[in-house]
Formats: C-alpha cells, structure tokens, sequence
C-alpha cells in the first residue's frame, strides 16, 4: 500500500495520520473502520466479484467506498496497518453456529496486532456485532467493551481431540466468548491472504452459507448503536440494547437508506439471488 492509498483511506475514516503505531491509535482506526465501512455482503447478491488481493480490496473498501464481509473489511484493515507500521498477523477462525458446532476452515478471518508500546491485541472489524475496541489477546479474564463483555480463553478439544498446533500451551487455539457464548475459536498461527480464497468461495456460494440465503449490511453508531438493513427491514439498535424496526416499502427508501446511512450510493436494490 502506497501513501496515497493509507491518505485515501484514513481519509474515508475521518481520522489523522497516526504519528506511532501505539494501542490507543489503534483503538481510535478500529471503532472509527466500524462507524465508517459497513459490514455487508451485497457482492453476492449483485453478481460482484469478490477477489481477495489487497489492490482489488482497497478498490472496493476504499475506492468504490463499499463495505463487505470478514475477509475484505479485516484483509483491508490489516494492509492499512501494517502500512503505518503495526505488526500484523492475519488469522483463521471457524465460527461457532448452531447447538455449538463449529463451522468450516477459514470460516473467518481476524487479526493480531502488535504495537510499539508493548501487548498484542485481537482487531476484528469483520465480524458483524462483536467487540468495538482491539482486545487484549494475551488476558484470560473478562474484558469490558461497548459491545459486550468478552473473554479469550485456551479451547477445549474439538470433536477429533484436537486442541490446535502442537499441543503446546502456546499453540492451542483460542475460544472468543462474548456475553458468556463462543463466537469463534481462533487459530494461533499466522495465514497469508491468499489461505482463505476457499472460504469466501464457500460463503458466496454454498447453499448452507447463511450469506448467501440473507442480505446484510450493517454498522456501528456515533452513539454505540447499530444500524442494520436487512433487505426491506431498518433496525436501529441503541446503546443501550433498545430496538426500532422499519419495513421500507419502496426501491427509492431502499437506495436512499444505503446511500444517507451506509454511504453506499447502488444503482439497483439487492435482490436475494440464492446459492449459484
């Protein structure tokens, strides 16, 4: 990534040049990445490629000013933060689904982050409602967020009696809770880009893969909201858990909605297309 590029995309998320790569820089891109870049997967549903290679995910996030699933928003963000100098891992994660069965490999992607001034941090801001602020990635006890209450922890053995890596304390993989449930078990050792080409492949067009049976595109407010549209359905989520739901009726809500709410200017409403 260019300077150009880092300019453009600090830029689309209202923040300055960060003068170190320090943690309380990293909050600041994190929550902002959240407030600005929808999570969404609008791709699927309009016939839009989905290449994972930073060129073609800058194109979109910060070009086109889209928005997209784990792997473009968290494949993104990581380019833009090893660029102004953080050290950054990227990670593979299976989320966990229904009566807490995992799902497939580079199910998701999530990153760890180191700073200059000490700790390494788990950044995820692909995951749809998950935690605003970088958590600690080395603390096994409760830590407080604005979207929750989390905890990583070493995983138990999964279904094969595998804990991950080599089974060494350090190599075991990671379960992230929030408010007390698994959401993901996180895989320690470091992936490039290019590892998760099949996962994406399977959420665009796997007719299990709830991306491909539900459109989505939502993101966090000024206030520690959220905003969500989920086809015709507006639901404004506040802080504070209180919810207000909307149906739209016509095209032209639709579009102004993605447009004065998600800043994403389409030219057609998404329609649910289905597995291909």
């Amino acid at each position: 990534m260019n300077s150009a590029q880092v300019d453009a995309y600090l830029h689309r998320l209202g923040v300055e040049h960060p003068a170190w790569p320090t943690v309380d820089a990293l909050r600041e891109l994190h929550l902002r990445h959240l407030q600005t870049v929808p999570f969404e997967n609008l791709s699927i549903h309009l016939g839009e490629e989905i290449v994972l290679e930073e060129k073609r995910l800058l194109d979109k996030v910060v070009g086109a000013r889209r928005g997209g699933f784990c792997y473009e928003l968290n494949g993104s963000f990581g380019a833009l933060l090893a660029a102004l100098g953080y050290d950054v891992a990227l990670l593979a994660a299976r989320v966990y689904g229904d009566e807490g069965r995992l799902g497939i490999p580079y199910d998701h992607l999530a990153l760890r982050v180191r700073t200059v001034d000490g700790g390494d941090w788990l950044a995820d801001v692909g995951f749809g409602a998950h935690s605003h602020l970088p958590l600690a990635f080395g603390d096994r006890g409760e830590q407080e967020d604005p979207g929750g209450t989390f905890r990583i922890v070493e995983a138990e053995p999964d279904a094969a009696g595998v804990r991950g890596g080599h089974d060494t304390v350090e190599a075991a993989d990671l379960d992230v809770f929030r408010d007390g449930t698994p959401q993901y078990r996180l895989e320690v050792r470091p992936r490039a880009l290019g590892d998760f080409v099949a996962g994406a492949w399977w959420h665009s067009t796997s007719p299990v893969s709830h991306f491909t049976r539900s459109l989505v595109c939502s993101r966090v407010t000024q206030d520690g909201g959220r905003i969500t549209l989920s086809g015709c359905t507006l639901t404004a989520t506040a802080a504070d858990g209180t919810r207000e739901v909307r149906e739209l009726e016509t095209d032209e809500e639709v579009l102004g909605v993605y447009r004065e709410r998600f800043g994403i200017g389409l030219d057609e409403v998404p329609a649910l297309r289905g597995p291909a």
